[in-house]
């Protein structure tokens, strides 16, 4: 493909996914294939010789988009939002198009500053601590990690490190696989199963703290077991907070919970992901009271600020201990004074794309009130949703609804929400995930499309009302043939 194809291919490929999204409401939201469908449908082998454009695009048709889950459908109730907007889709264009690596700032000066500048723009809008900007010349600012997982994982890693050195301090004869196995961290039972996975692969112990009647982590619980540990020689050293669990969108009371973890020198980190994108509307920002707490802070714009995946955010007020070895290829005499433009001290990888032009593009092109505006109509939406069912006593709300998330289920057993989910998902209308809660199976439903309206809604709401309806019956049915 050279120059001249490319340019007549990508308008094509434009007007594809132009269309895609226009018509994907009327698309089957969850696909009706099972699990193996792809490989009898494509050769065993890459070809030997070139196939022409043509082919392959005719083979997405045949064998992509059957078995795609239409994520920006407004259908799409499932997980939590994955929002993205053709300011992204051309940003990640252009990124692709530029094909930079970046790493230290010399390897793309554009890349590593845009990145650091477009980090203080969304801690801004956030309104964070000025410790948590790299403007400030002080020891904070931001990076770009791909998920919520990766941000987790960085800053258990931070603090670990940041620990060992401490106790060598005091202790220089002790060593770090001592030390490091006496270490242990603290979360949320109802936390993302991405911070134990942080644990485990940061090879230490944690221990997952119970909840109030709200889903929420308090100050007395935390206390107390950090207490515990330490008495029986263990150093407590992580904790982290989330808020906007993913269950059910519950939040720790962090303005309790960071005294504590600062008086205990535990390093505190807040896993936002979703839930974090909304405090950039003042009605919402005081759920974040207590970030001058923490040590590190993550959201997802992926999530809810129109941004395509994959692009999370983690802002840090302190980066020591991230700067690690540097070999002789990657050294520049051009090297920036703020280590924050050397992202690859930052995460596991050392090579990164150039994601902060989505940020950019999305930033400017909505603007800050634009951007508060779908975060505000989501949860509008989500509010009407739960009271259509309030409204009907054959159901329950399960949680408090805060965002965009409704978790909610039919009075009755576990067995017949089961058979109401498993109706819903072989329809392949809509699409929505369970969760546990209390020990209960629970139905959750999250505005999640960009193009969701009010009617997608109340046509949700209808479906899962006549299959809730049938299933009734078919129960009160059976119950009077036994009796």
């Amino acid at each position: 493909m050279d120059a001249a194809e490319f340019r007549r291919r990508g308008k094509e490929m434009v007007d594809f996914v132009a269309d895609y999204q226009e018509n994907i409401e009327h698309r089957r939201v969850y696909p009706d294939v099972e699990p193996g469908y792809l490989r009898s449908m494509i050769p065993s082998e890459a070809p030997l010789e070139p196939e022409s454009y043509e082919d392959v695009l005719r083979d997405v048709d045949r064998v992509i988009m059957p078995g795609v889950t239409h994520w920006l459908s407004p259908h799409f109730y499932a997980y939590y939002a994955n929002s993205t907007s053709f300011p992204s889709i051309l940003a990640d264009l252009l990124s692709s198009g530029i094909g930079t690596i970046g790493f230290t700032w010399a390897a793309n000066p554009a890349c590593s500053e845009l990145e650091t500048v477009m980090l203080d723009w969304l801690g801004k809008m956030l309104q964070l601590p000025e410790d948590f900007l790299s403007e400030t010349q002080g020891q904070g600012g931001g990076v770009i990690q791909g998920t919520a997982s990766e941000a987790t994982l960085m800053a258990l890693l931070s603090a670990r490190l940041k620990t060992v050195k401490c106790v060598q301090e005091s202790d220089p004869q002790r060593s770090e696989a001592d030390i490091i196995s006496k270490l242990i961290a603290y979360t949320s039972e109802e936390a993302h199963s991405s911070v134990e996975k942080a644990s485990i692969i940061g090879g230490v112990v944690i221990r997952m703290v119970p909840t109030d009647e709200h889903f929420s982590v308090r100050a007395e619980t935390l206390e107390k077991m950090v207490a515990e540990d330490k008495a029986t020689g263990y150093i407590p050293f992580f904790f982290c907070a989330t808020l906007g669990t993913t269950p059910c969108c519950a939040f720790d009371k962090i303005d309790e919970l960071g005294p504590i973890c600062n008086a205990e020198n535990i390093w505190m980190h807040i896993d936002a992901a979703y839930a974090g994108c909304a405090f950039i509307c003042p009605e919402f920002r005081p759920l974040l009271n207590g970030v001058e707490f923490a040590d590190s802070f993550s959201i997802n714009p992926n999530k809810f600020l129109l941004v395509g995946f994959d692009c999370s955010a983690i802002m840090m007020w302190v980066l020591k201990g991230f700067y690690f070895f540097l070999p002789l290829h990657l050294f520049s005499t051009s090297l920036s004074p703020h280590l924050s433009s050397d992202s690859q001290h930052w995460g596991i990888p050392m090579a990164r794309r150039f994601r902060s032009l989505k940020l950019w593009f999305v930033f400017r092109m909505y603007g800050l009130r634009g951007l508060q505006a779908f975060i505000r109509k989501h949860v509008e939406l989500a509010k009407t949703f739960e009271n259509l069912v309030r409204g009907d006593n054959n159901f329950e709300i399960c949680a408090e609804v805060v965002m965009g998330l409704v978790c909610f289920r039919l009075k009755g057993s576990d067995e017949l929400n089961k058979a109401l989910l498993k109706q819903i998902t072989r329809t392949g209308k809509i699409y929505l995930v369970p969760c546990k809660l209390r020990g209960r199976f629970v139905l959750r439903f999250v505005v999640c499309g960009r193009t969701t309206e009010l009617r997608h809604i109340q046509e949700a709401w209808k479906h899962i009302t006549e299959l809730s309806s049938e299933l009734l019956q078919n129960l009160f049915d059976h119950e009077g043939k036994e009796n």
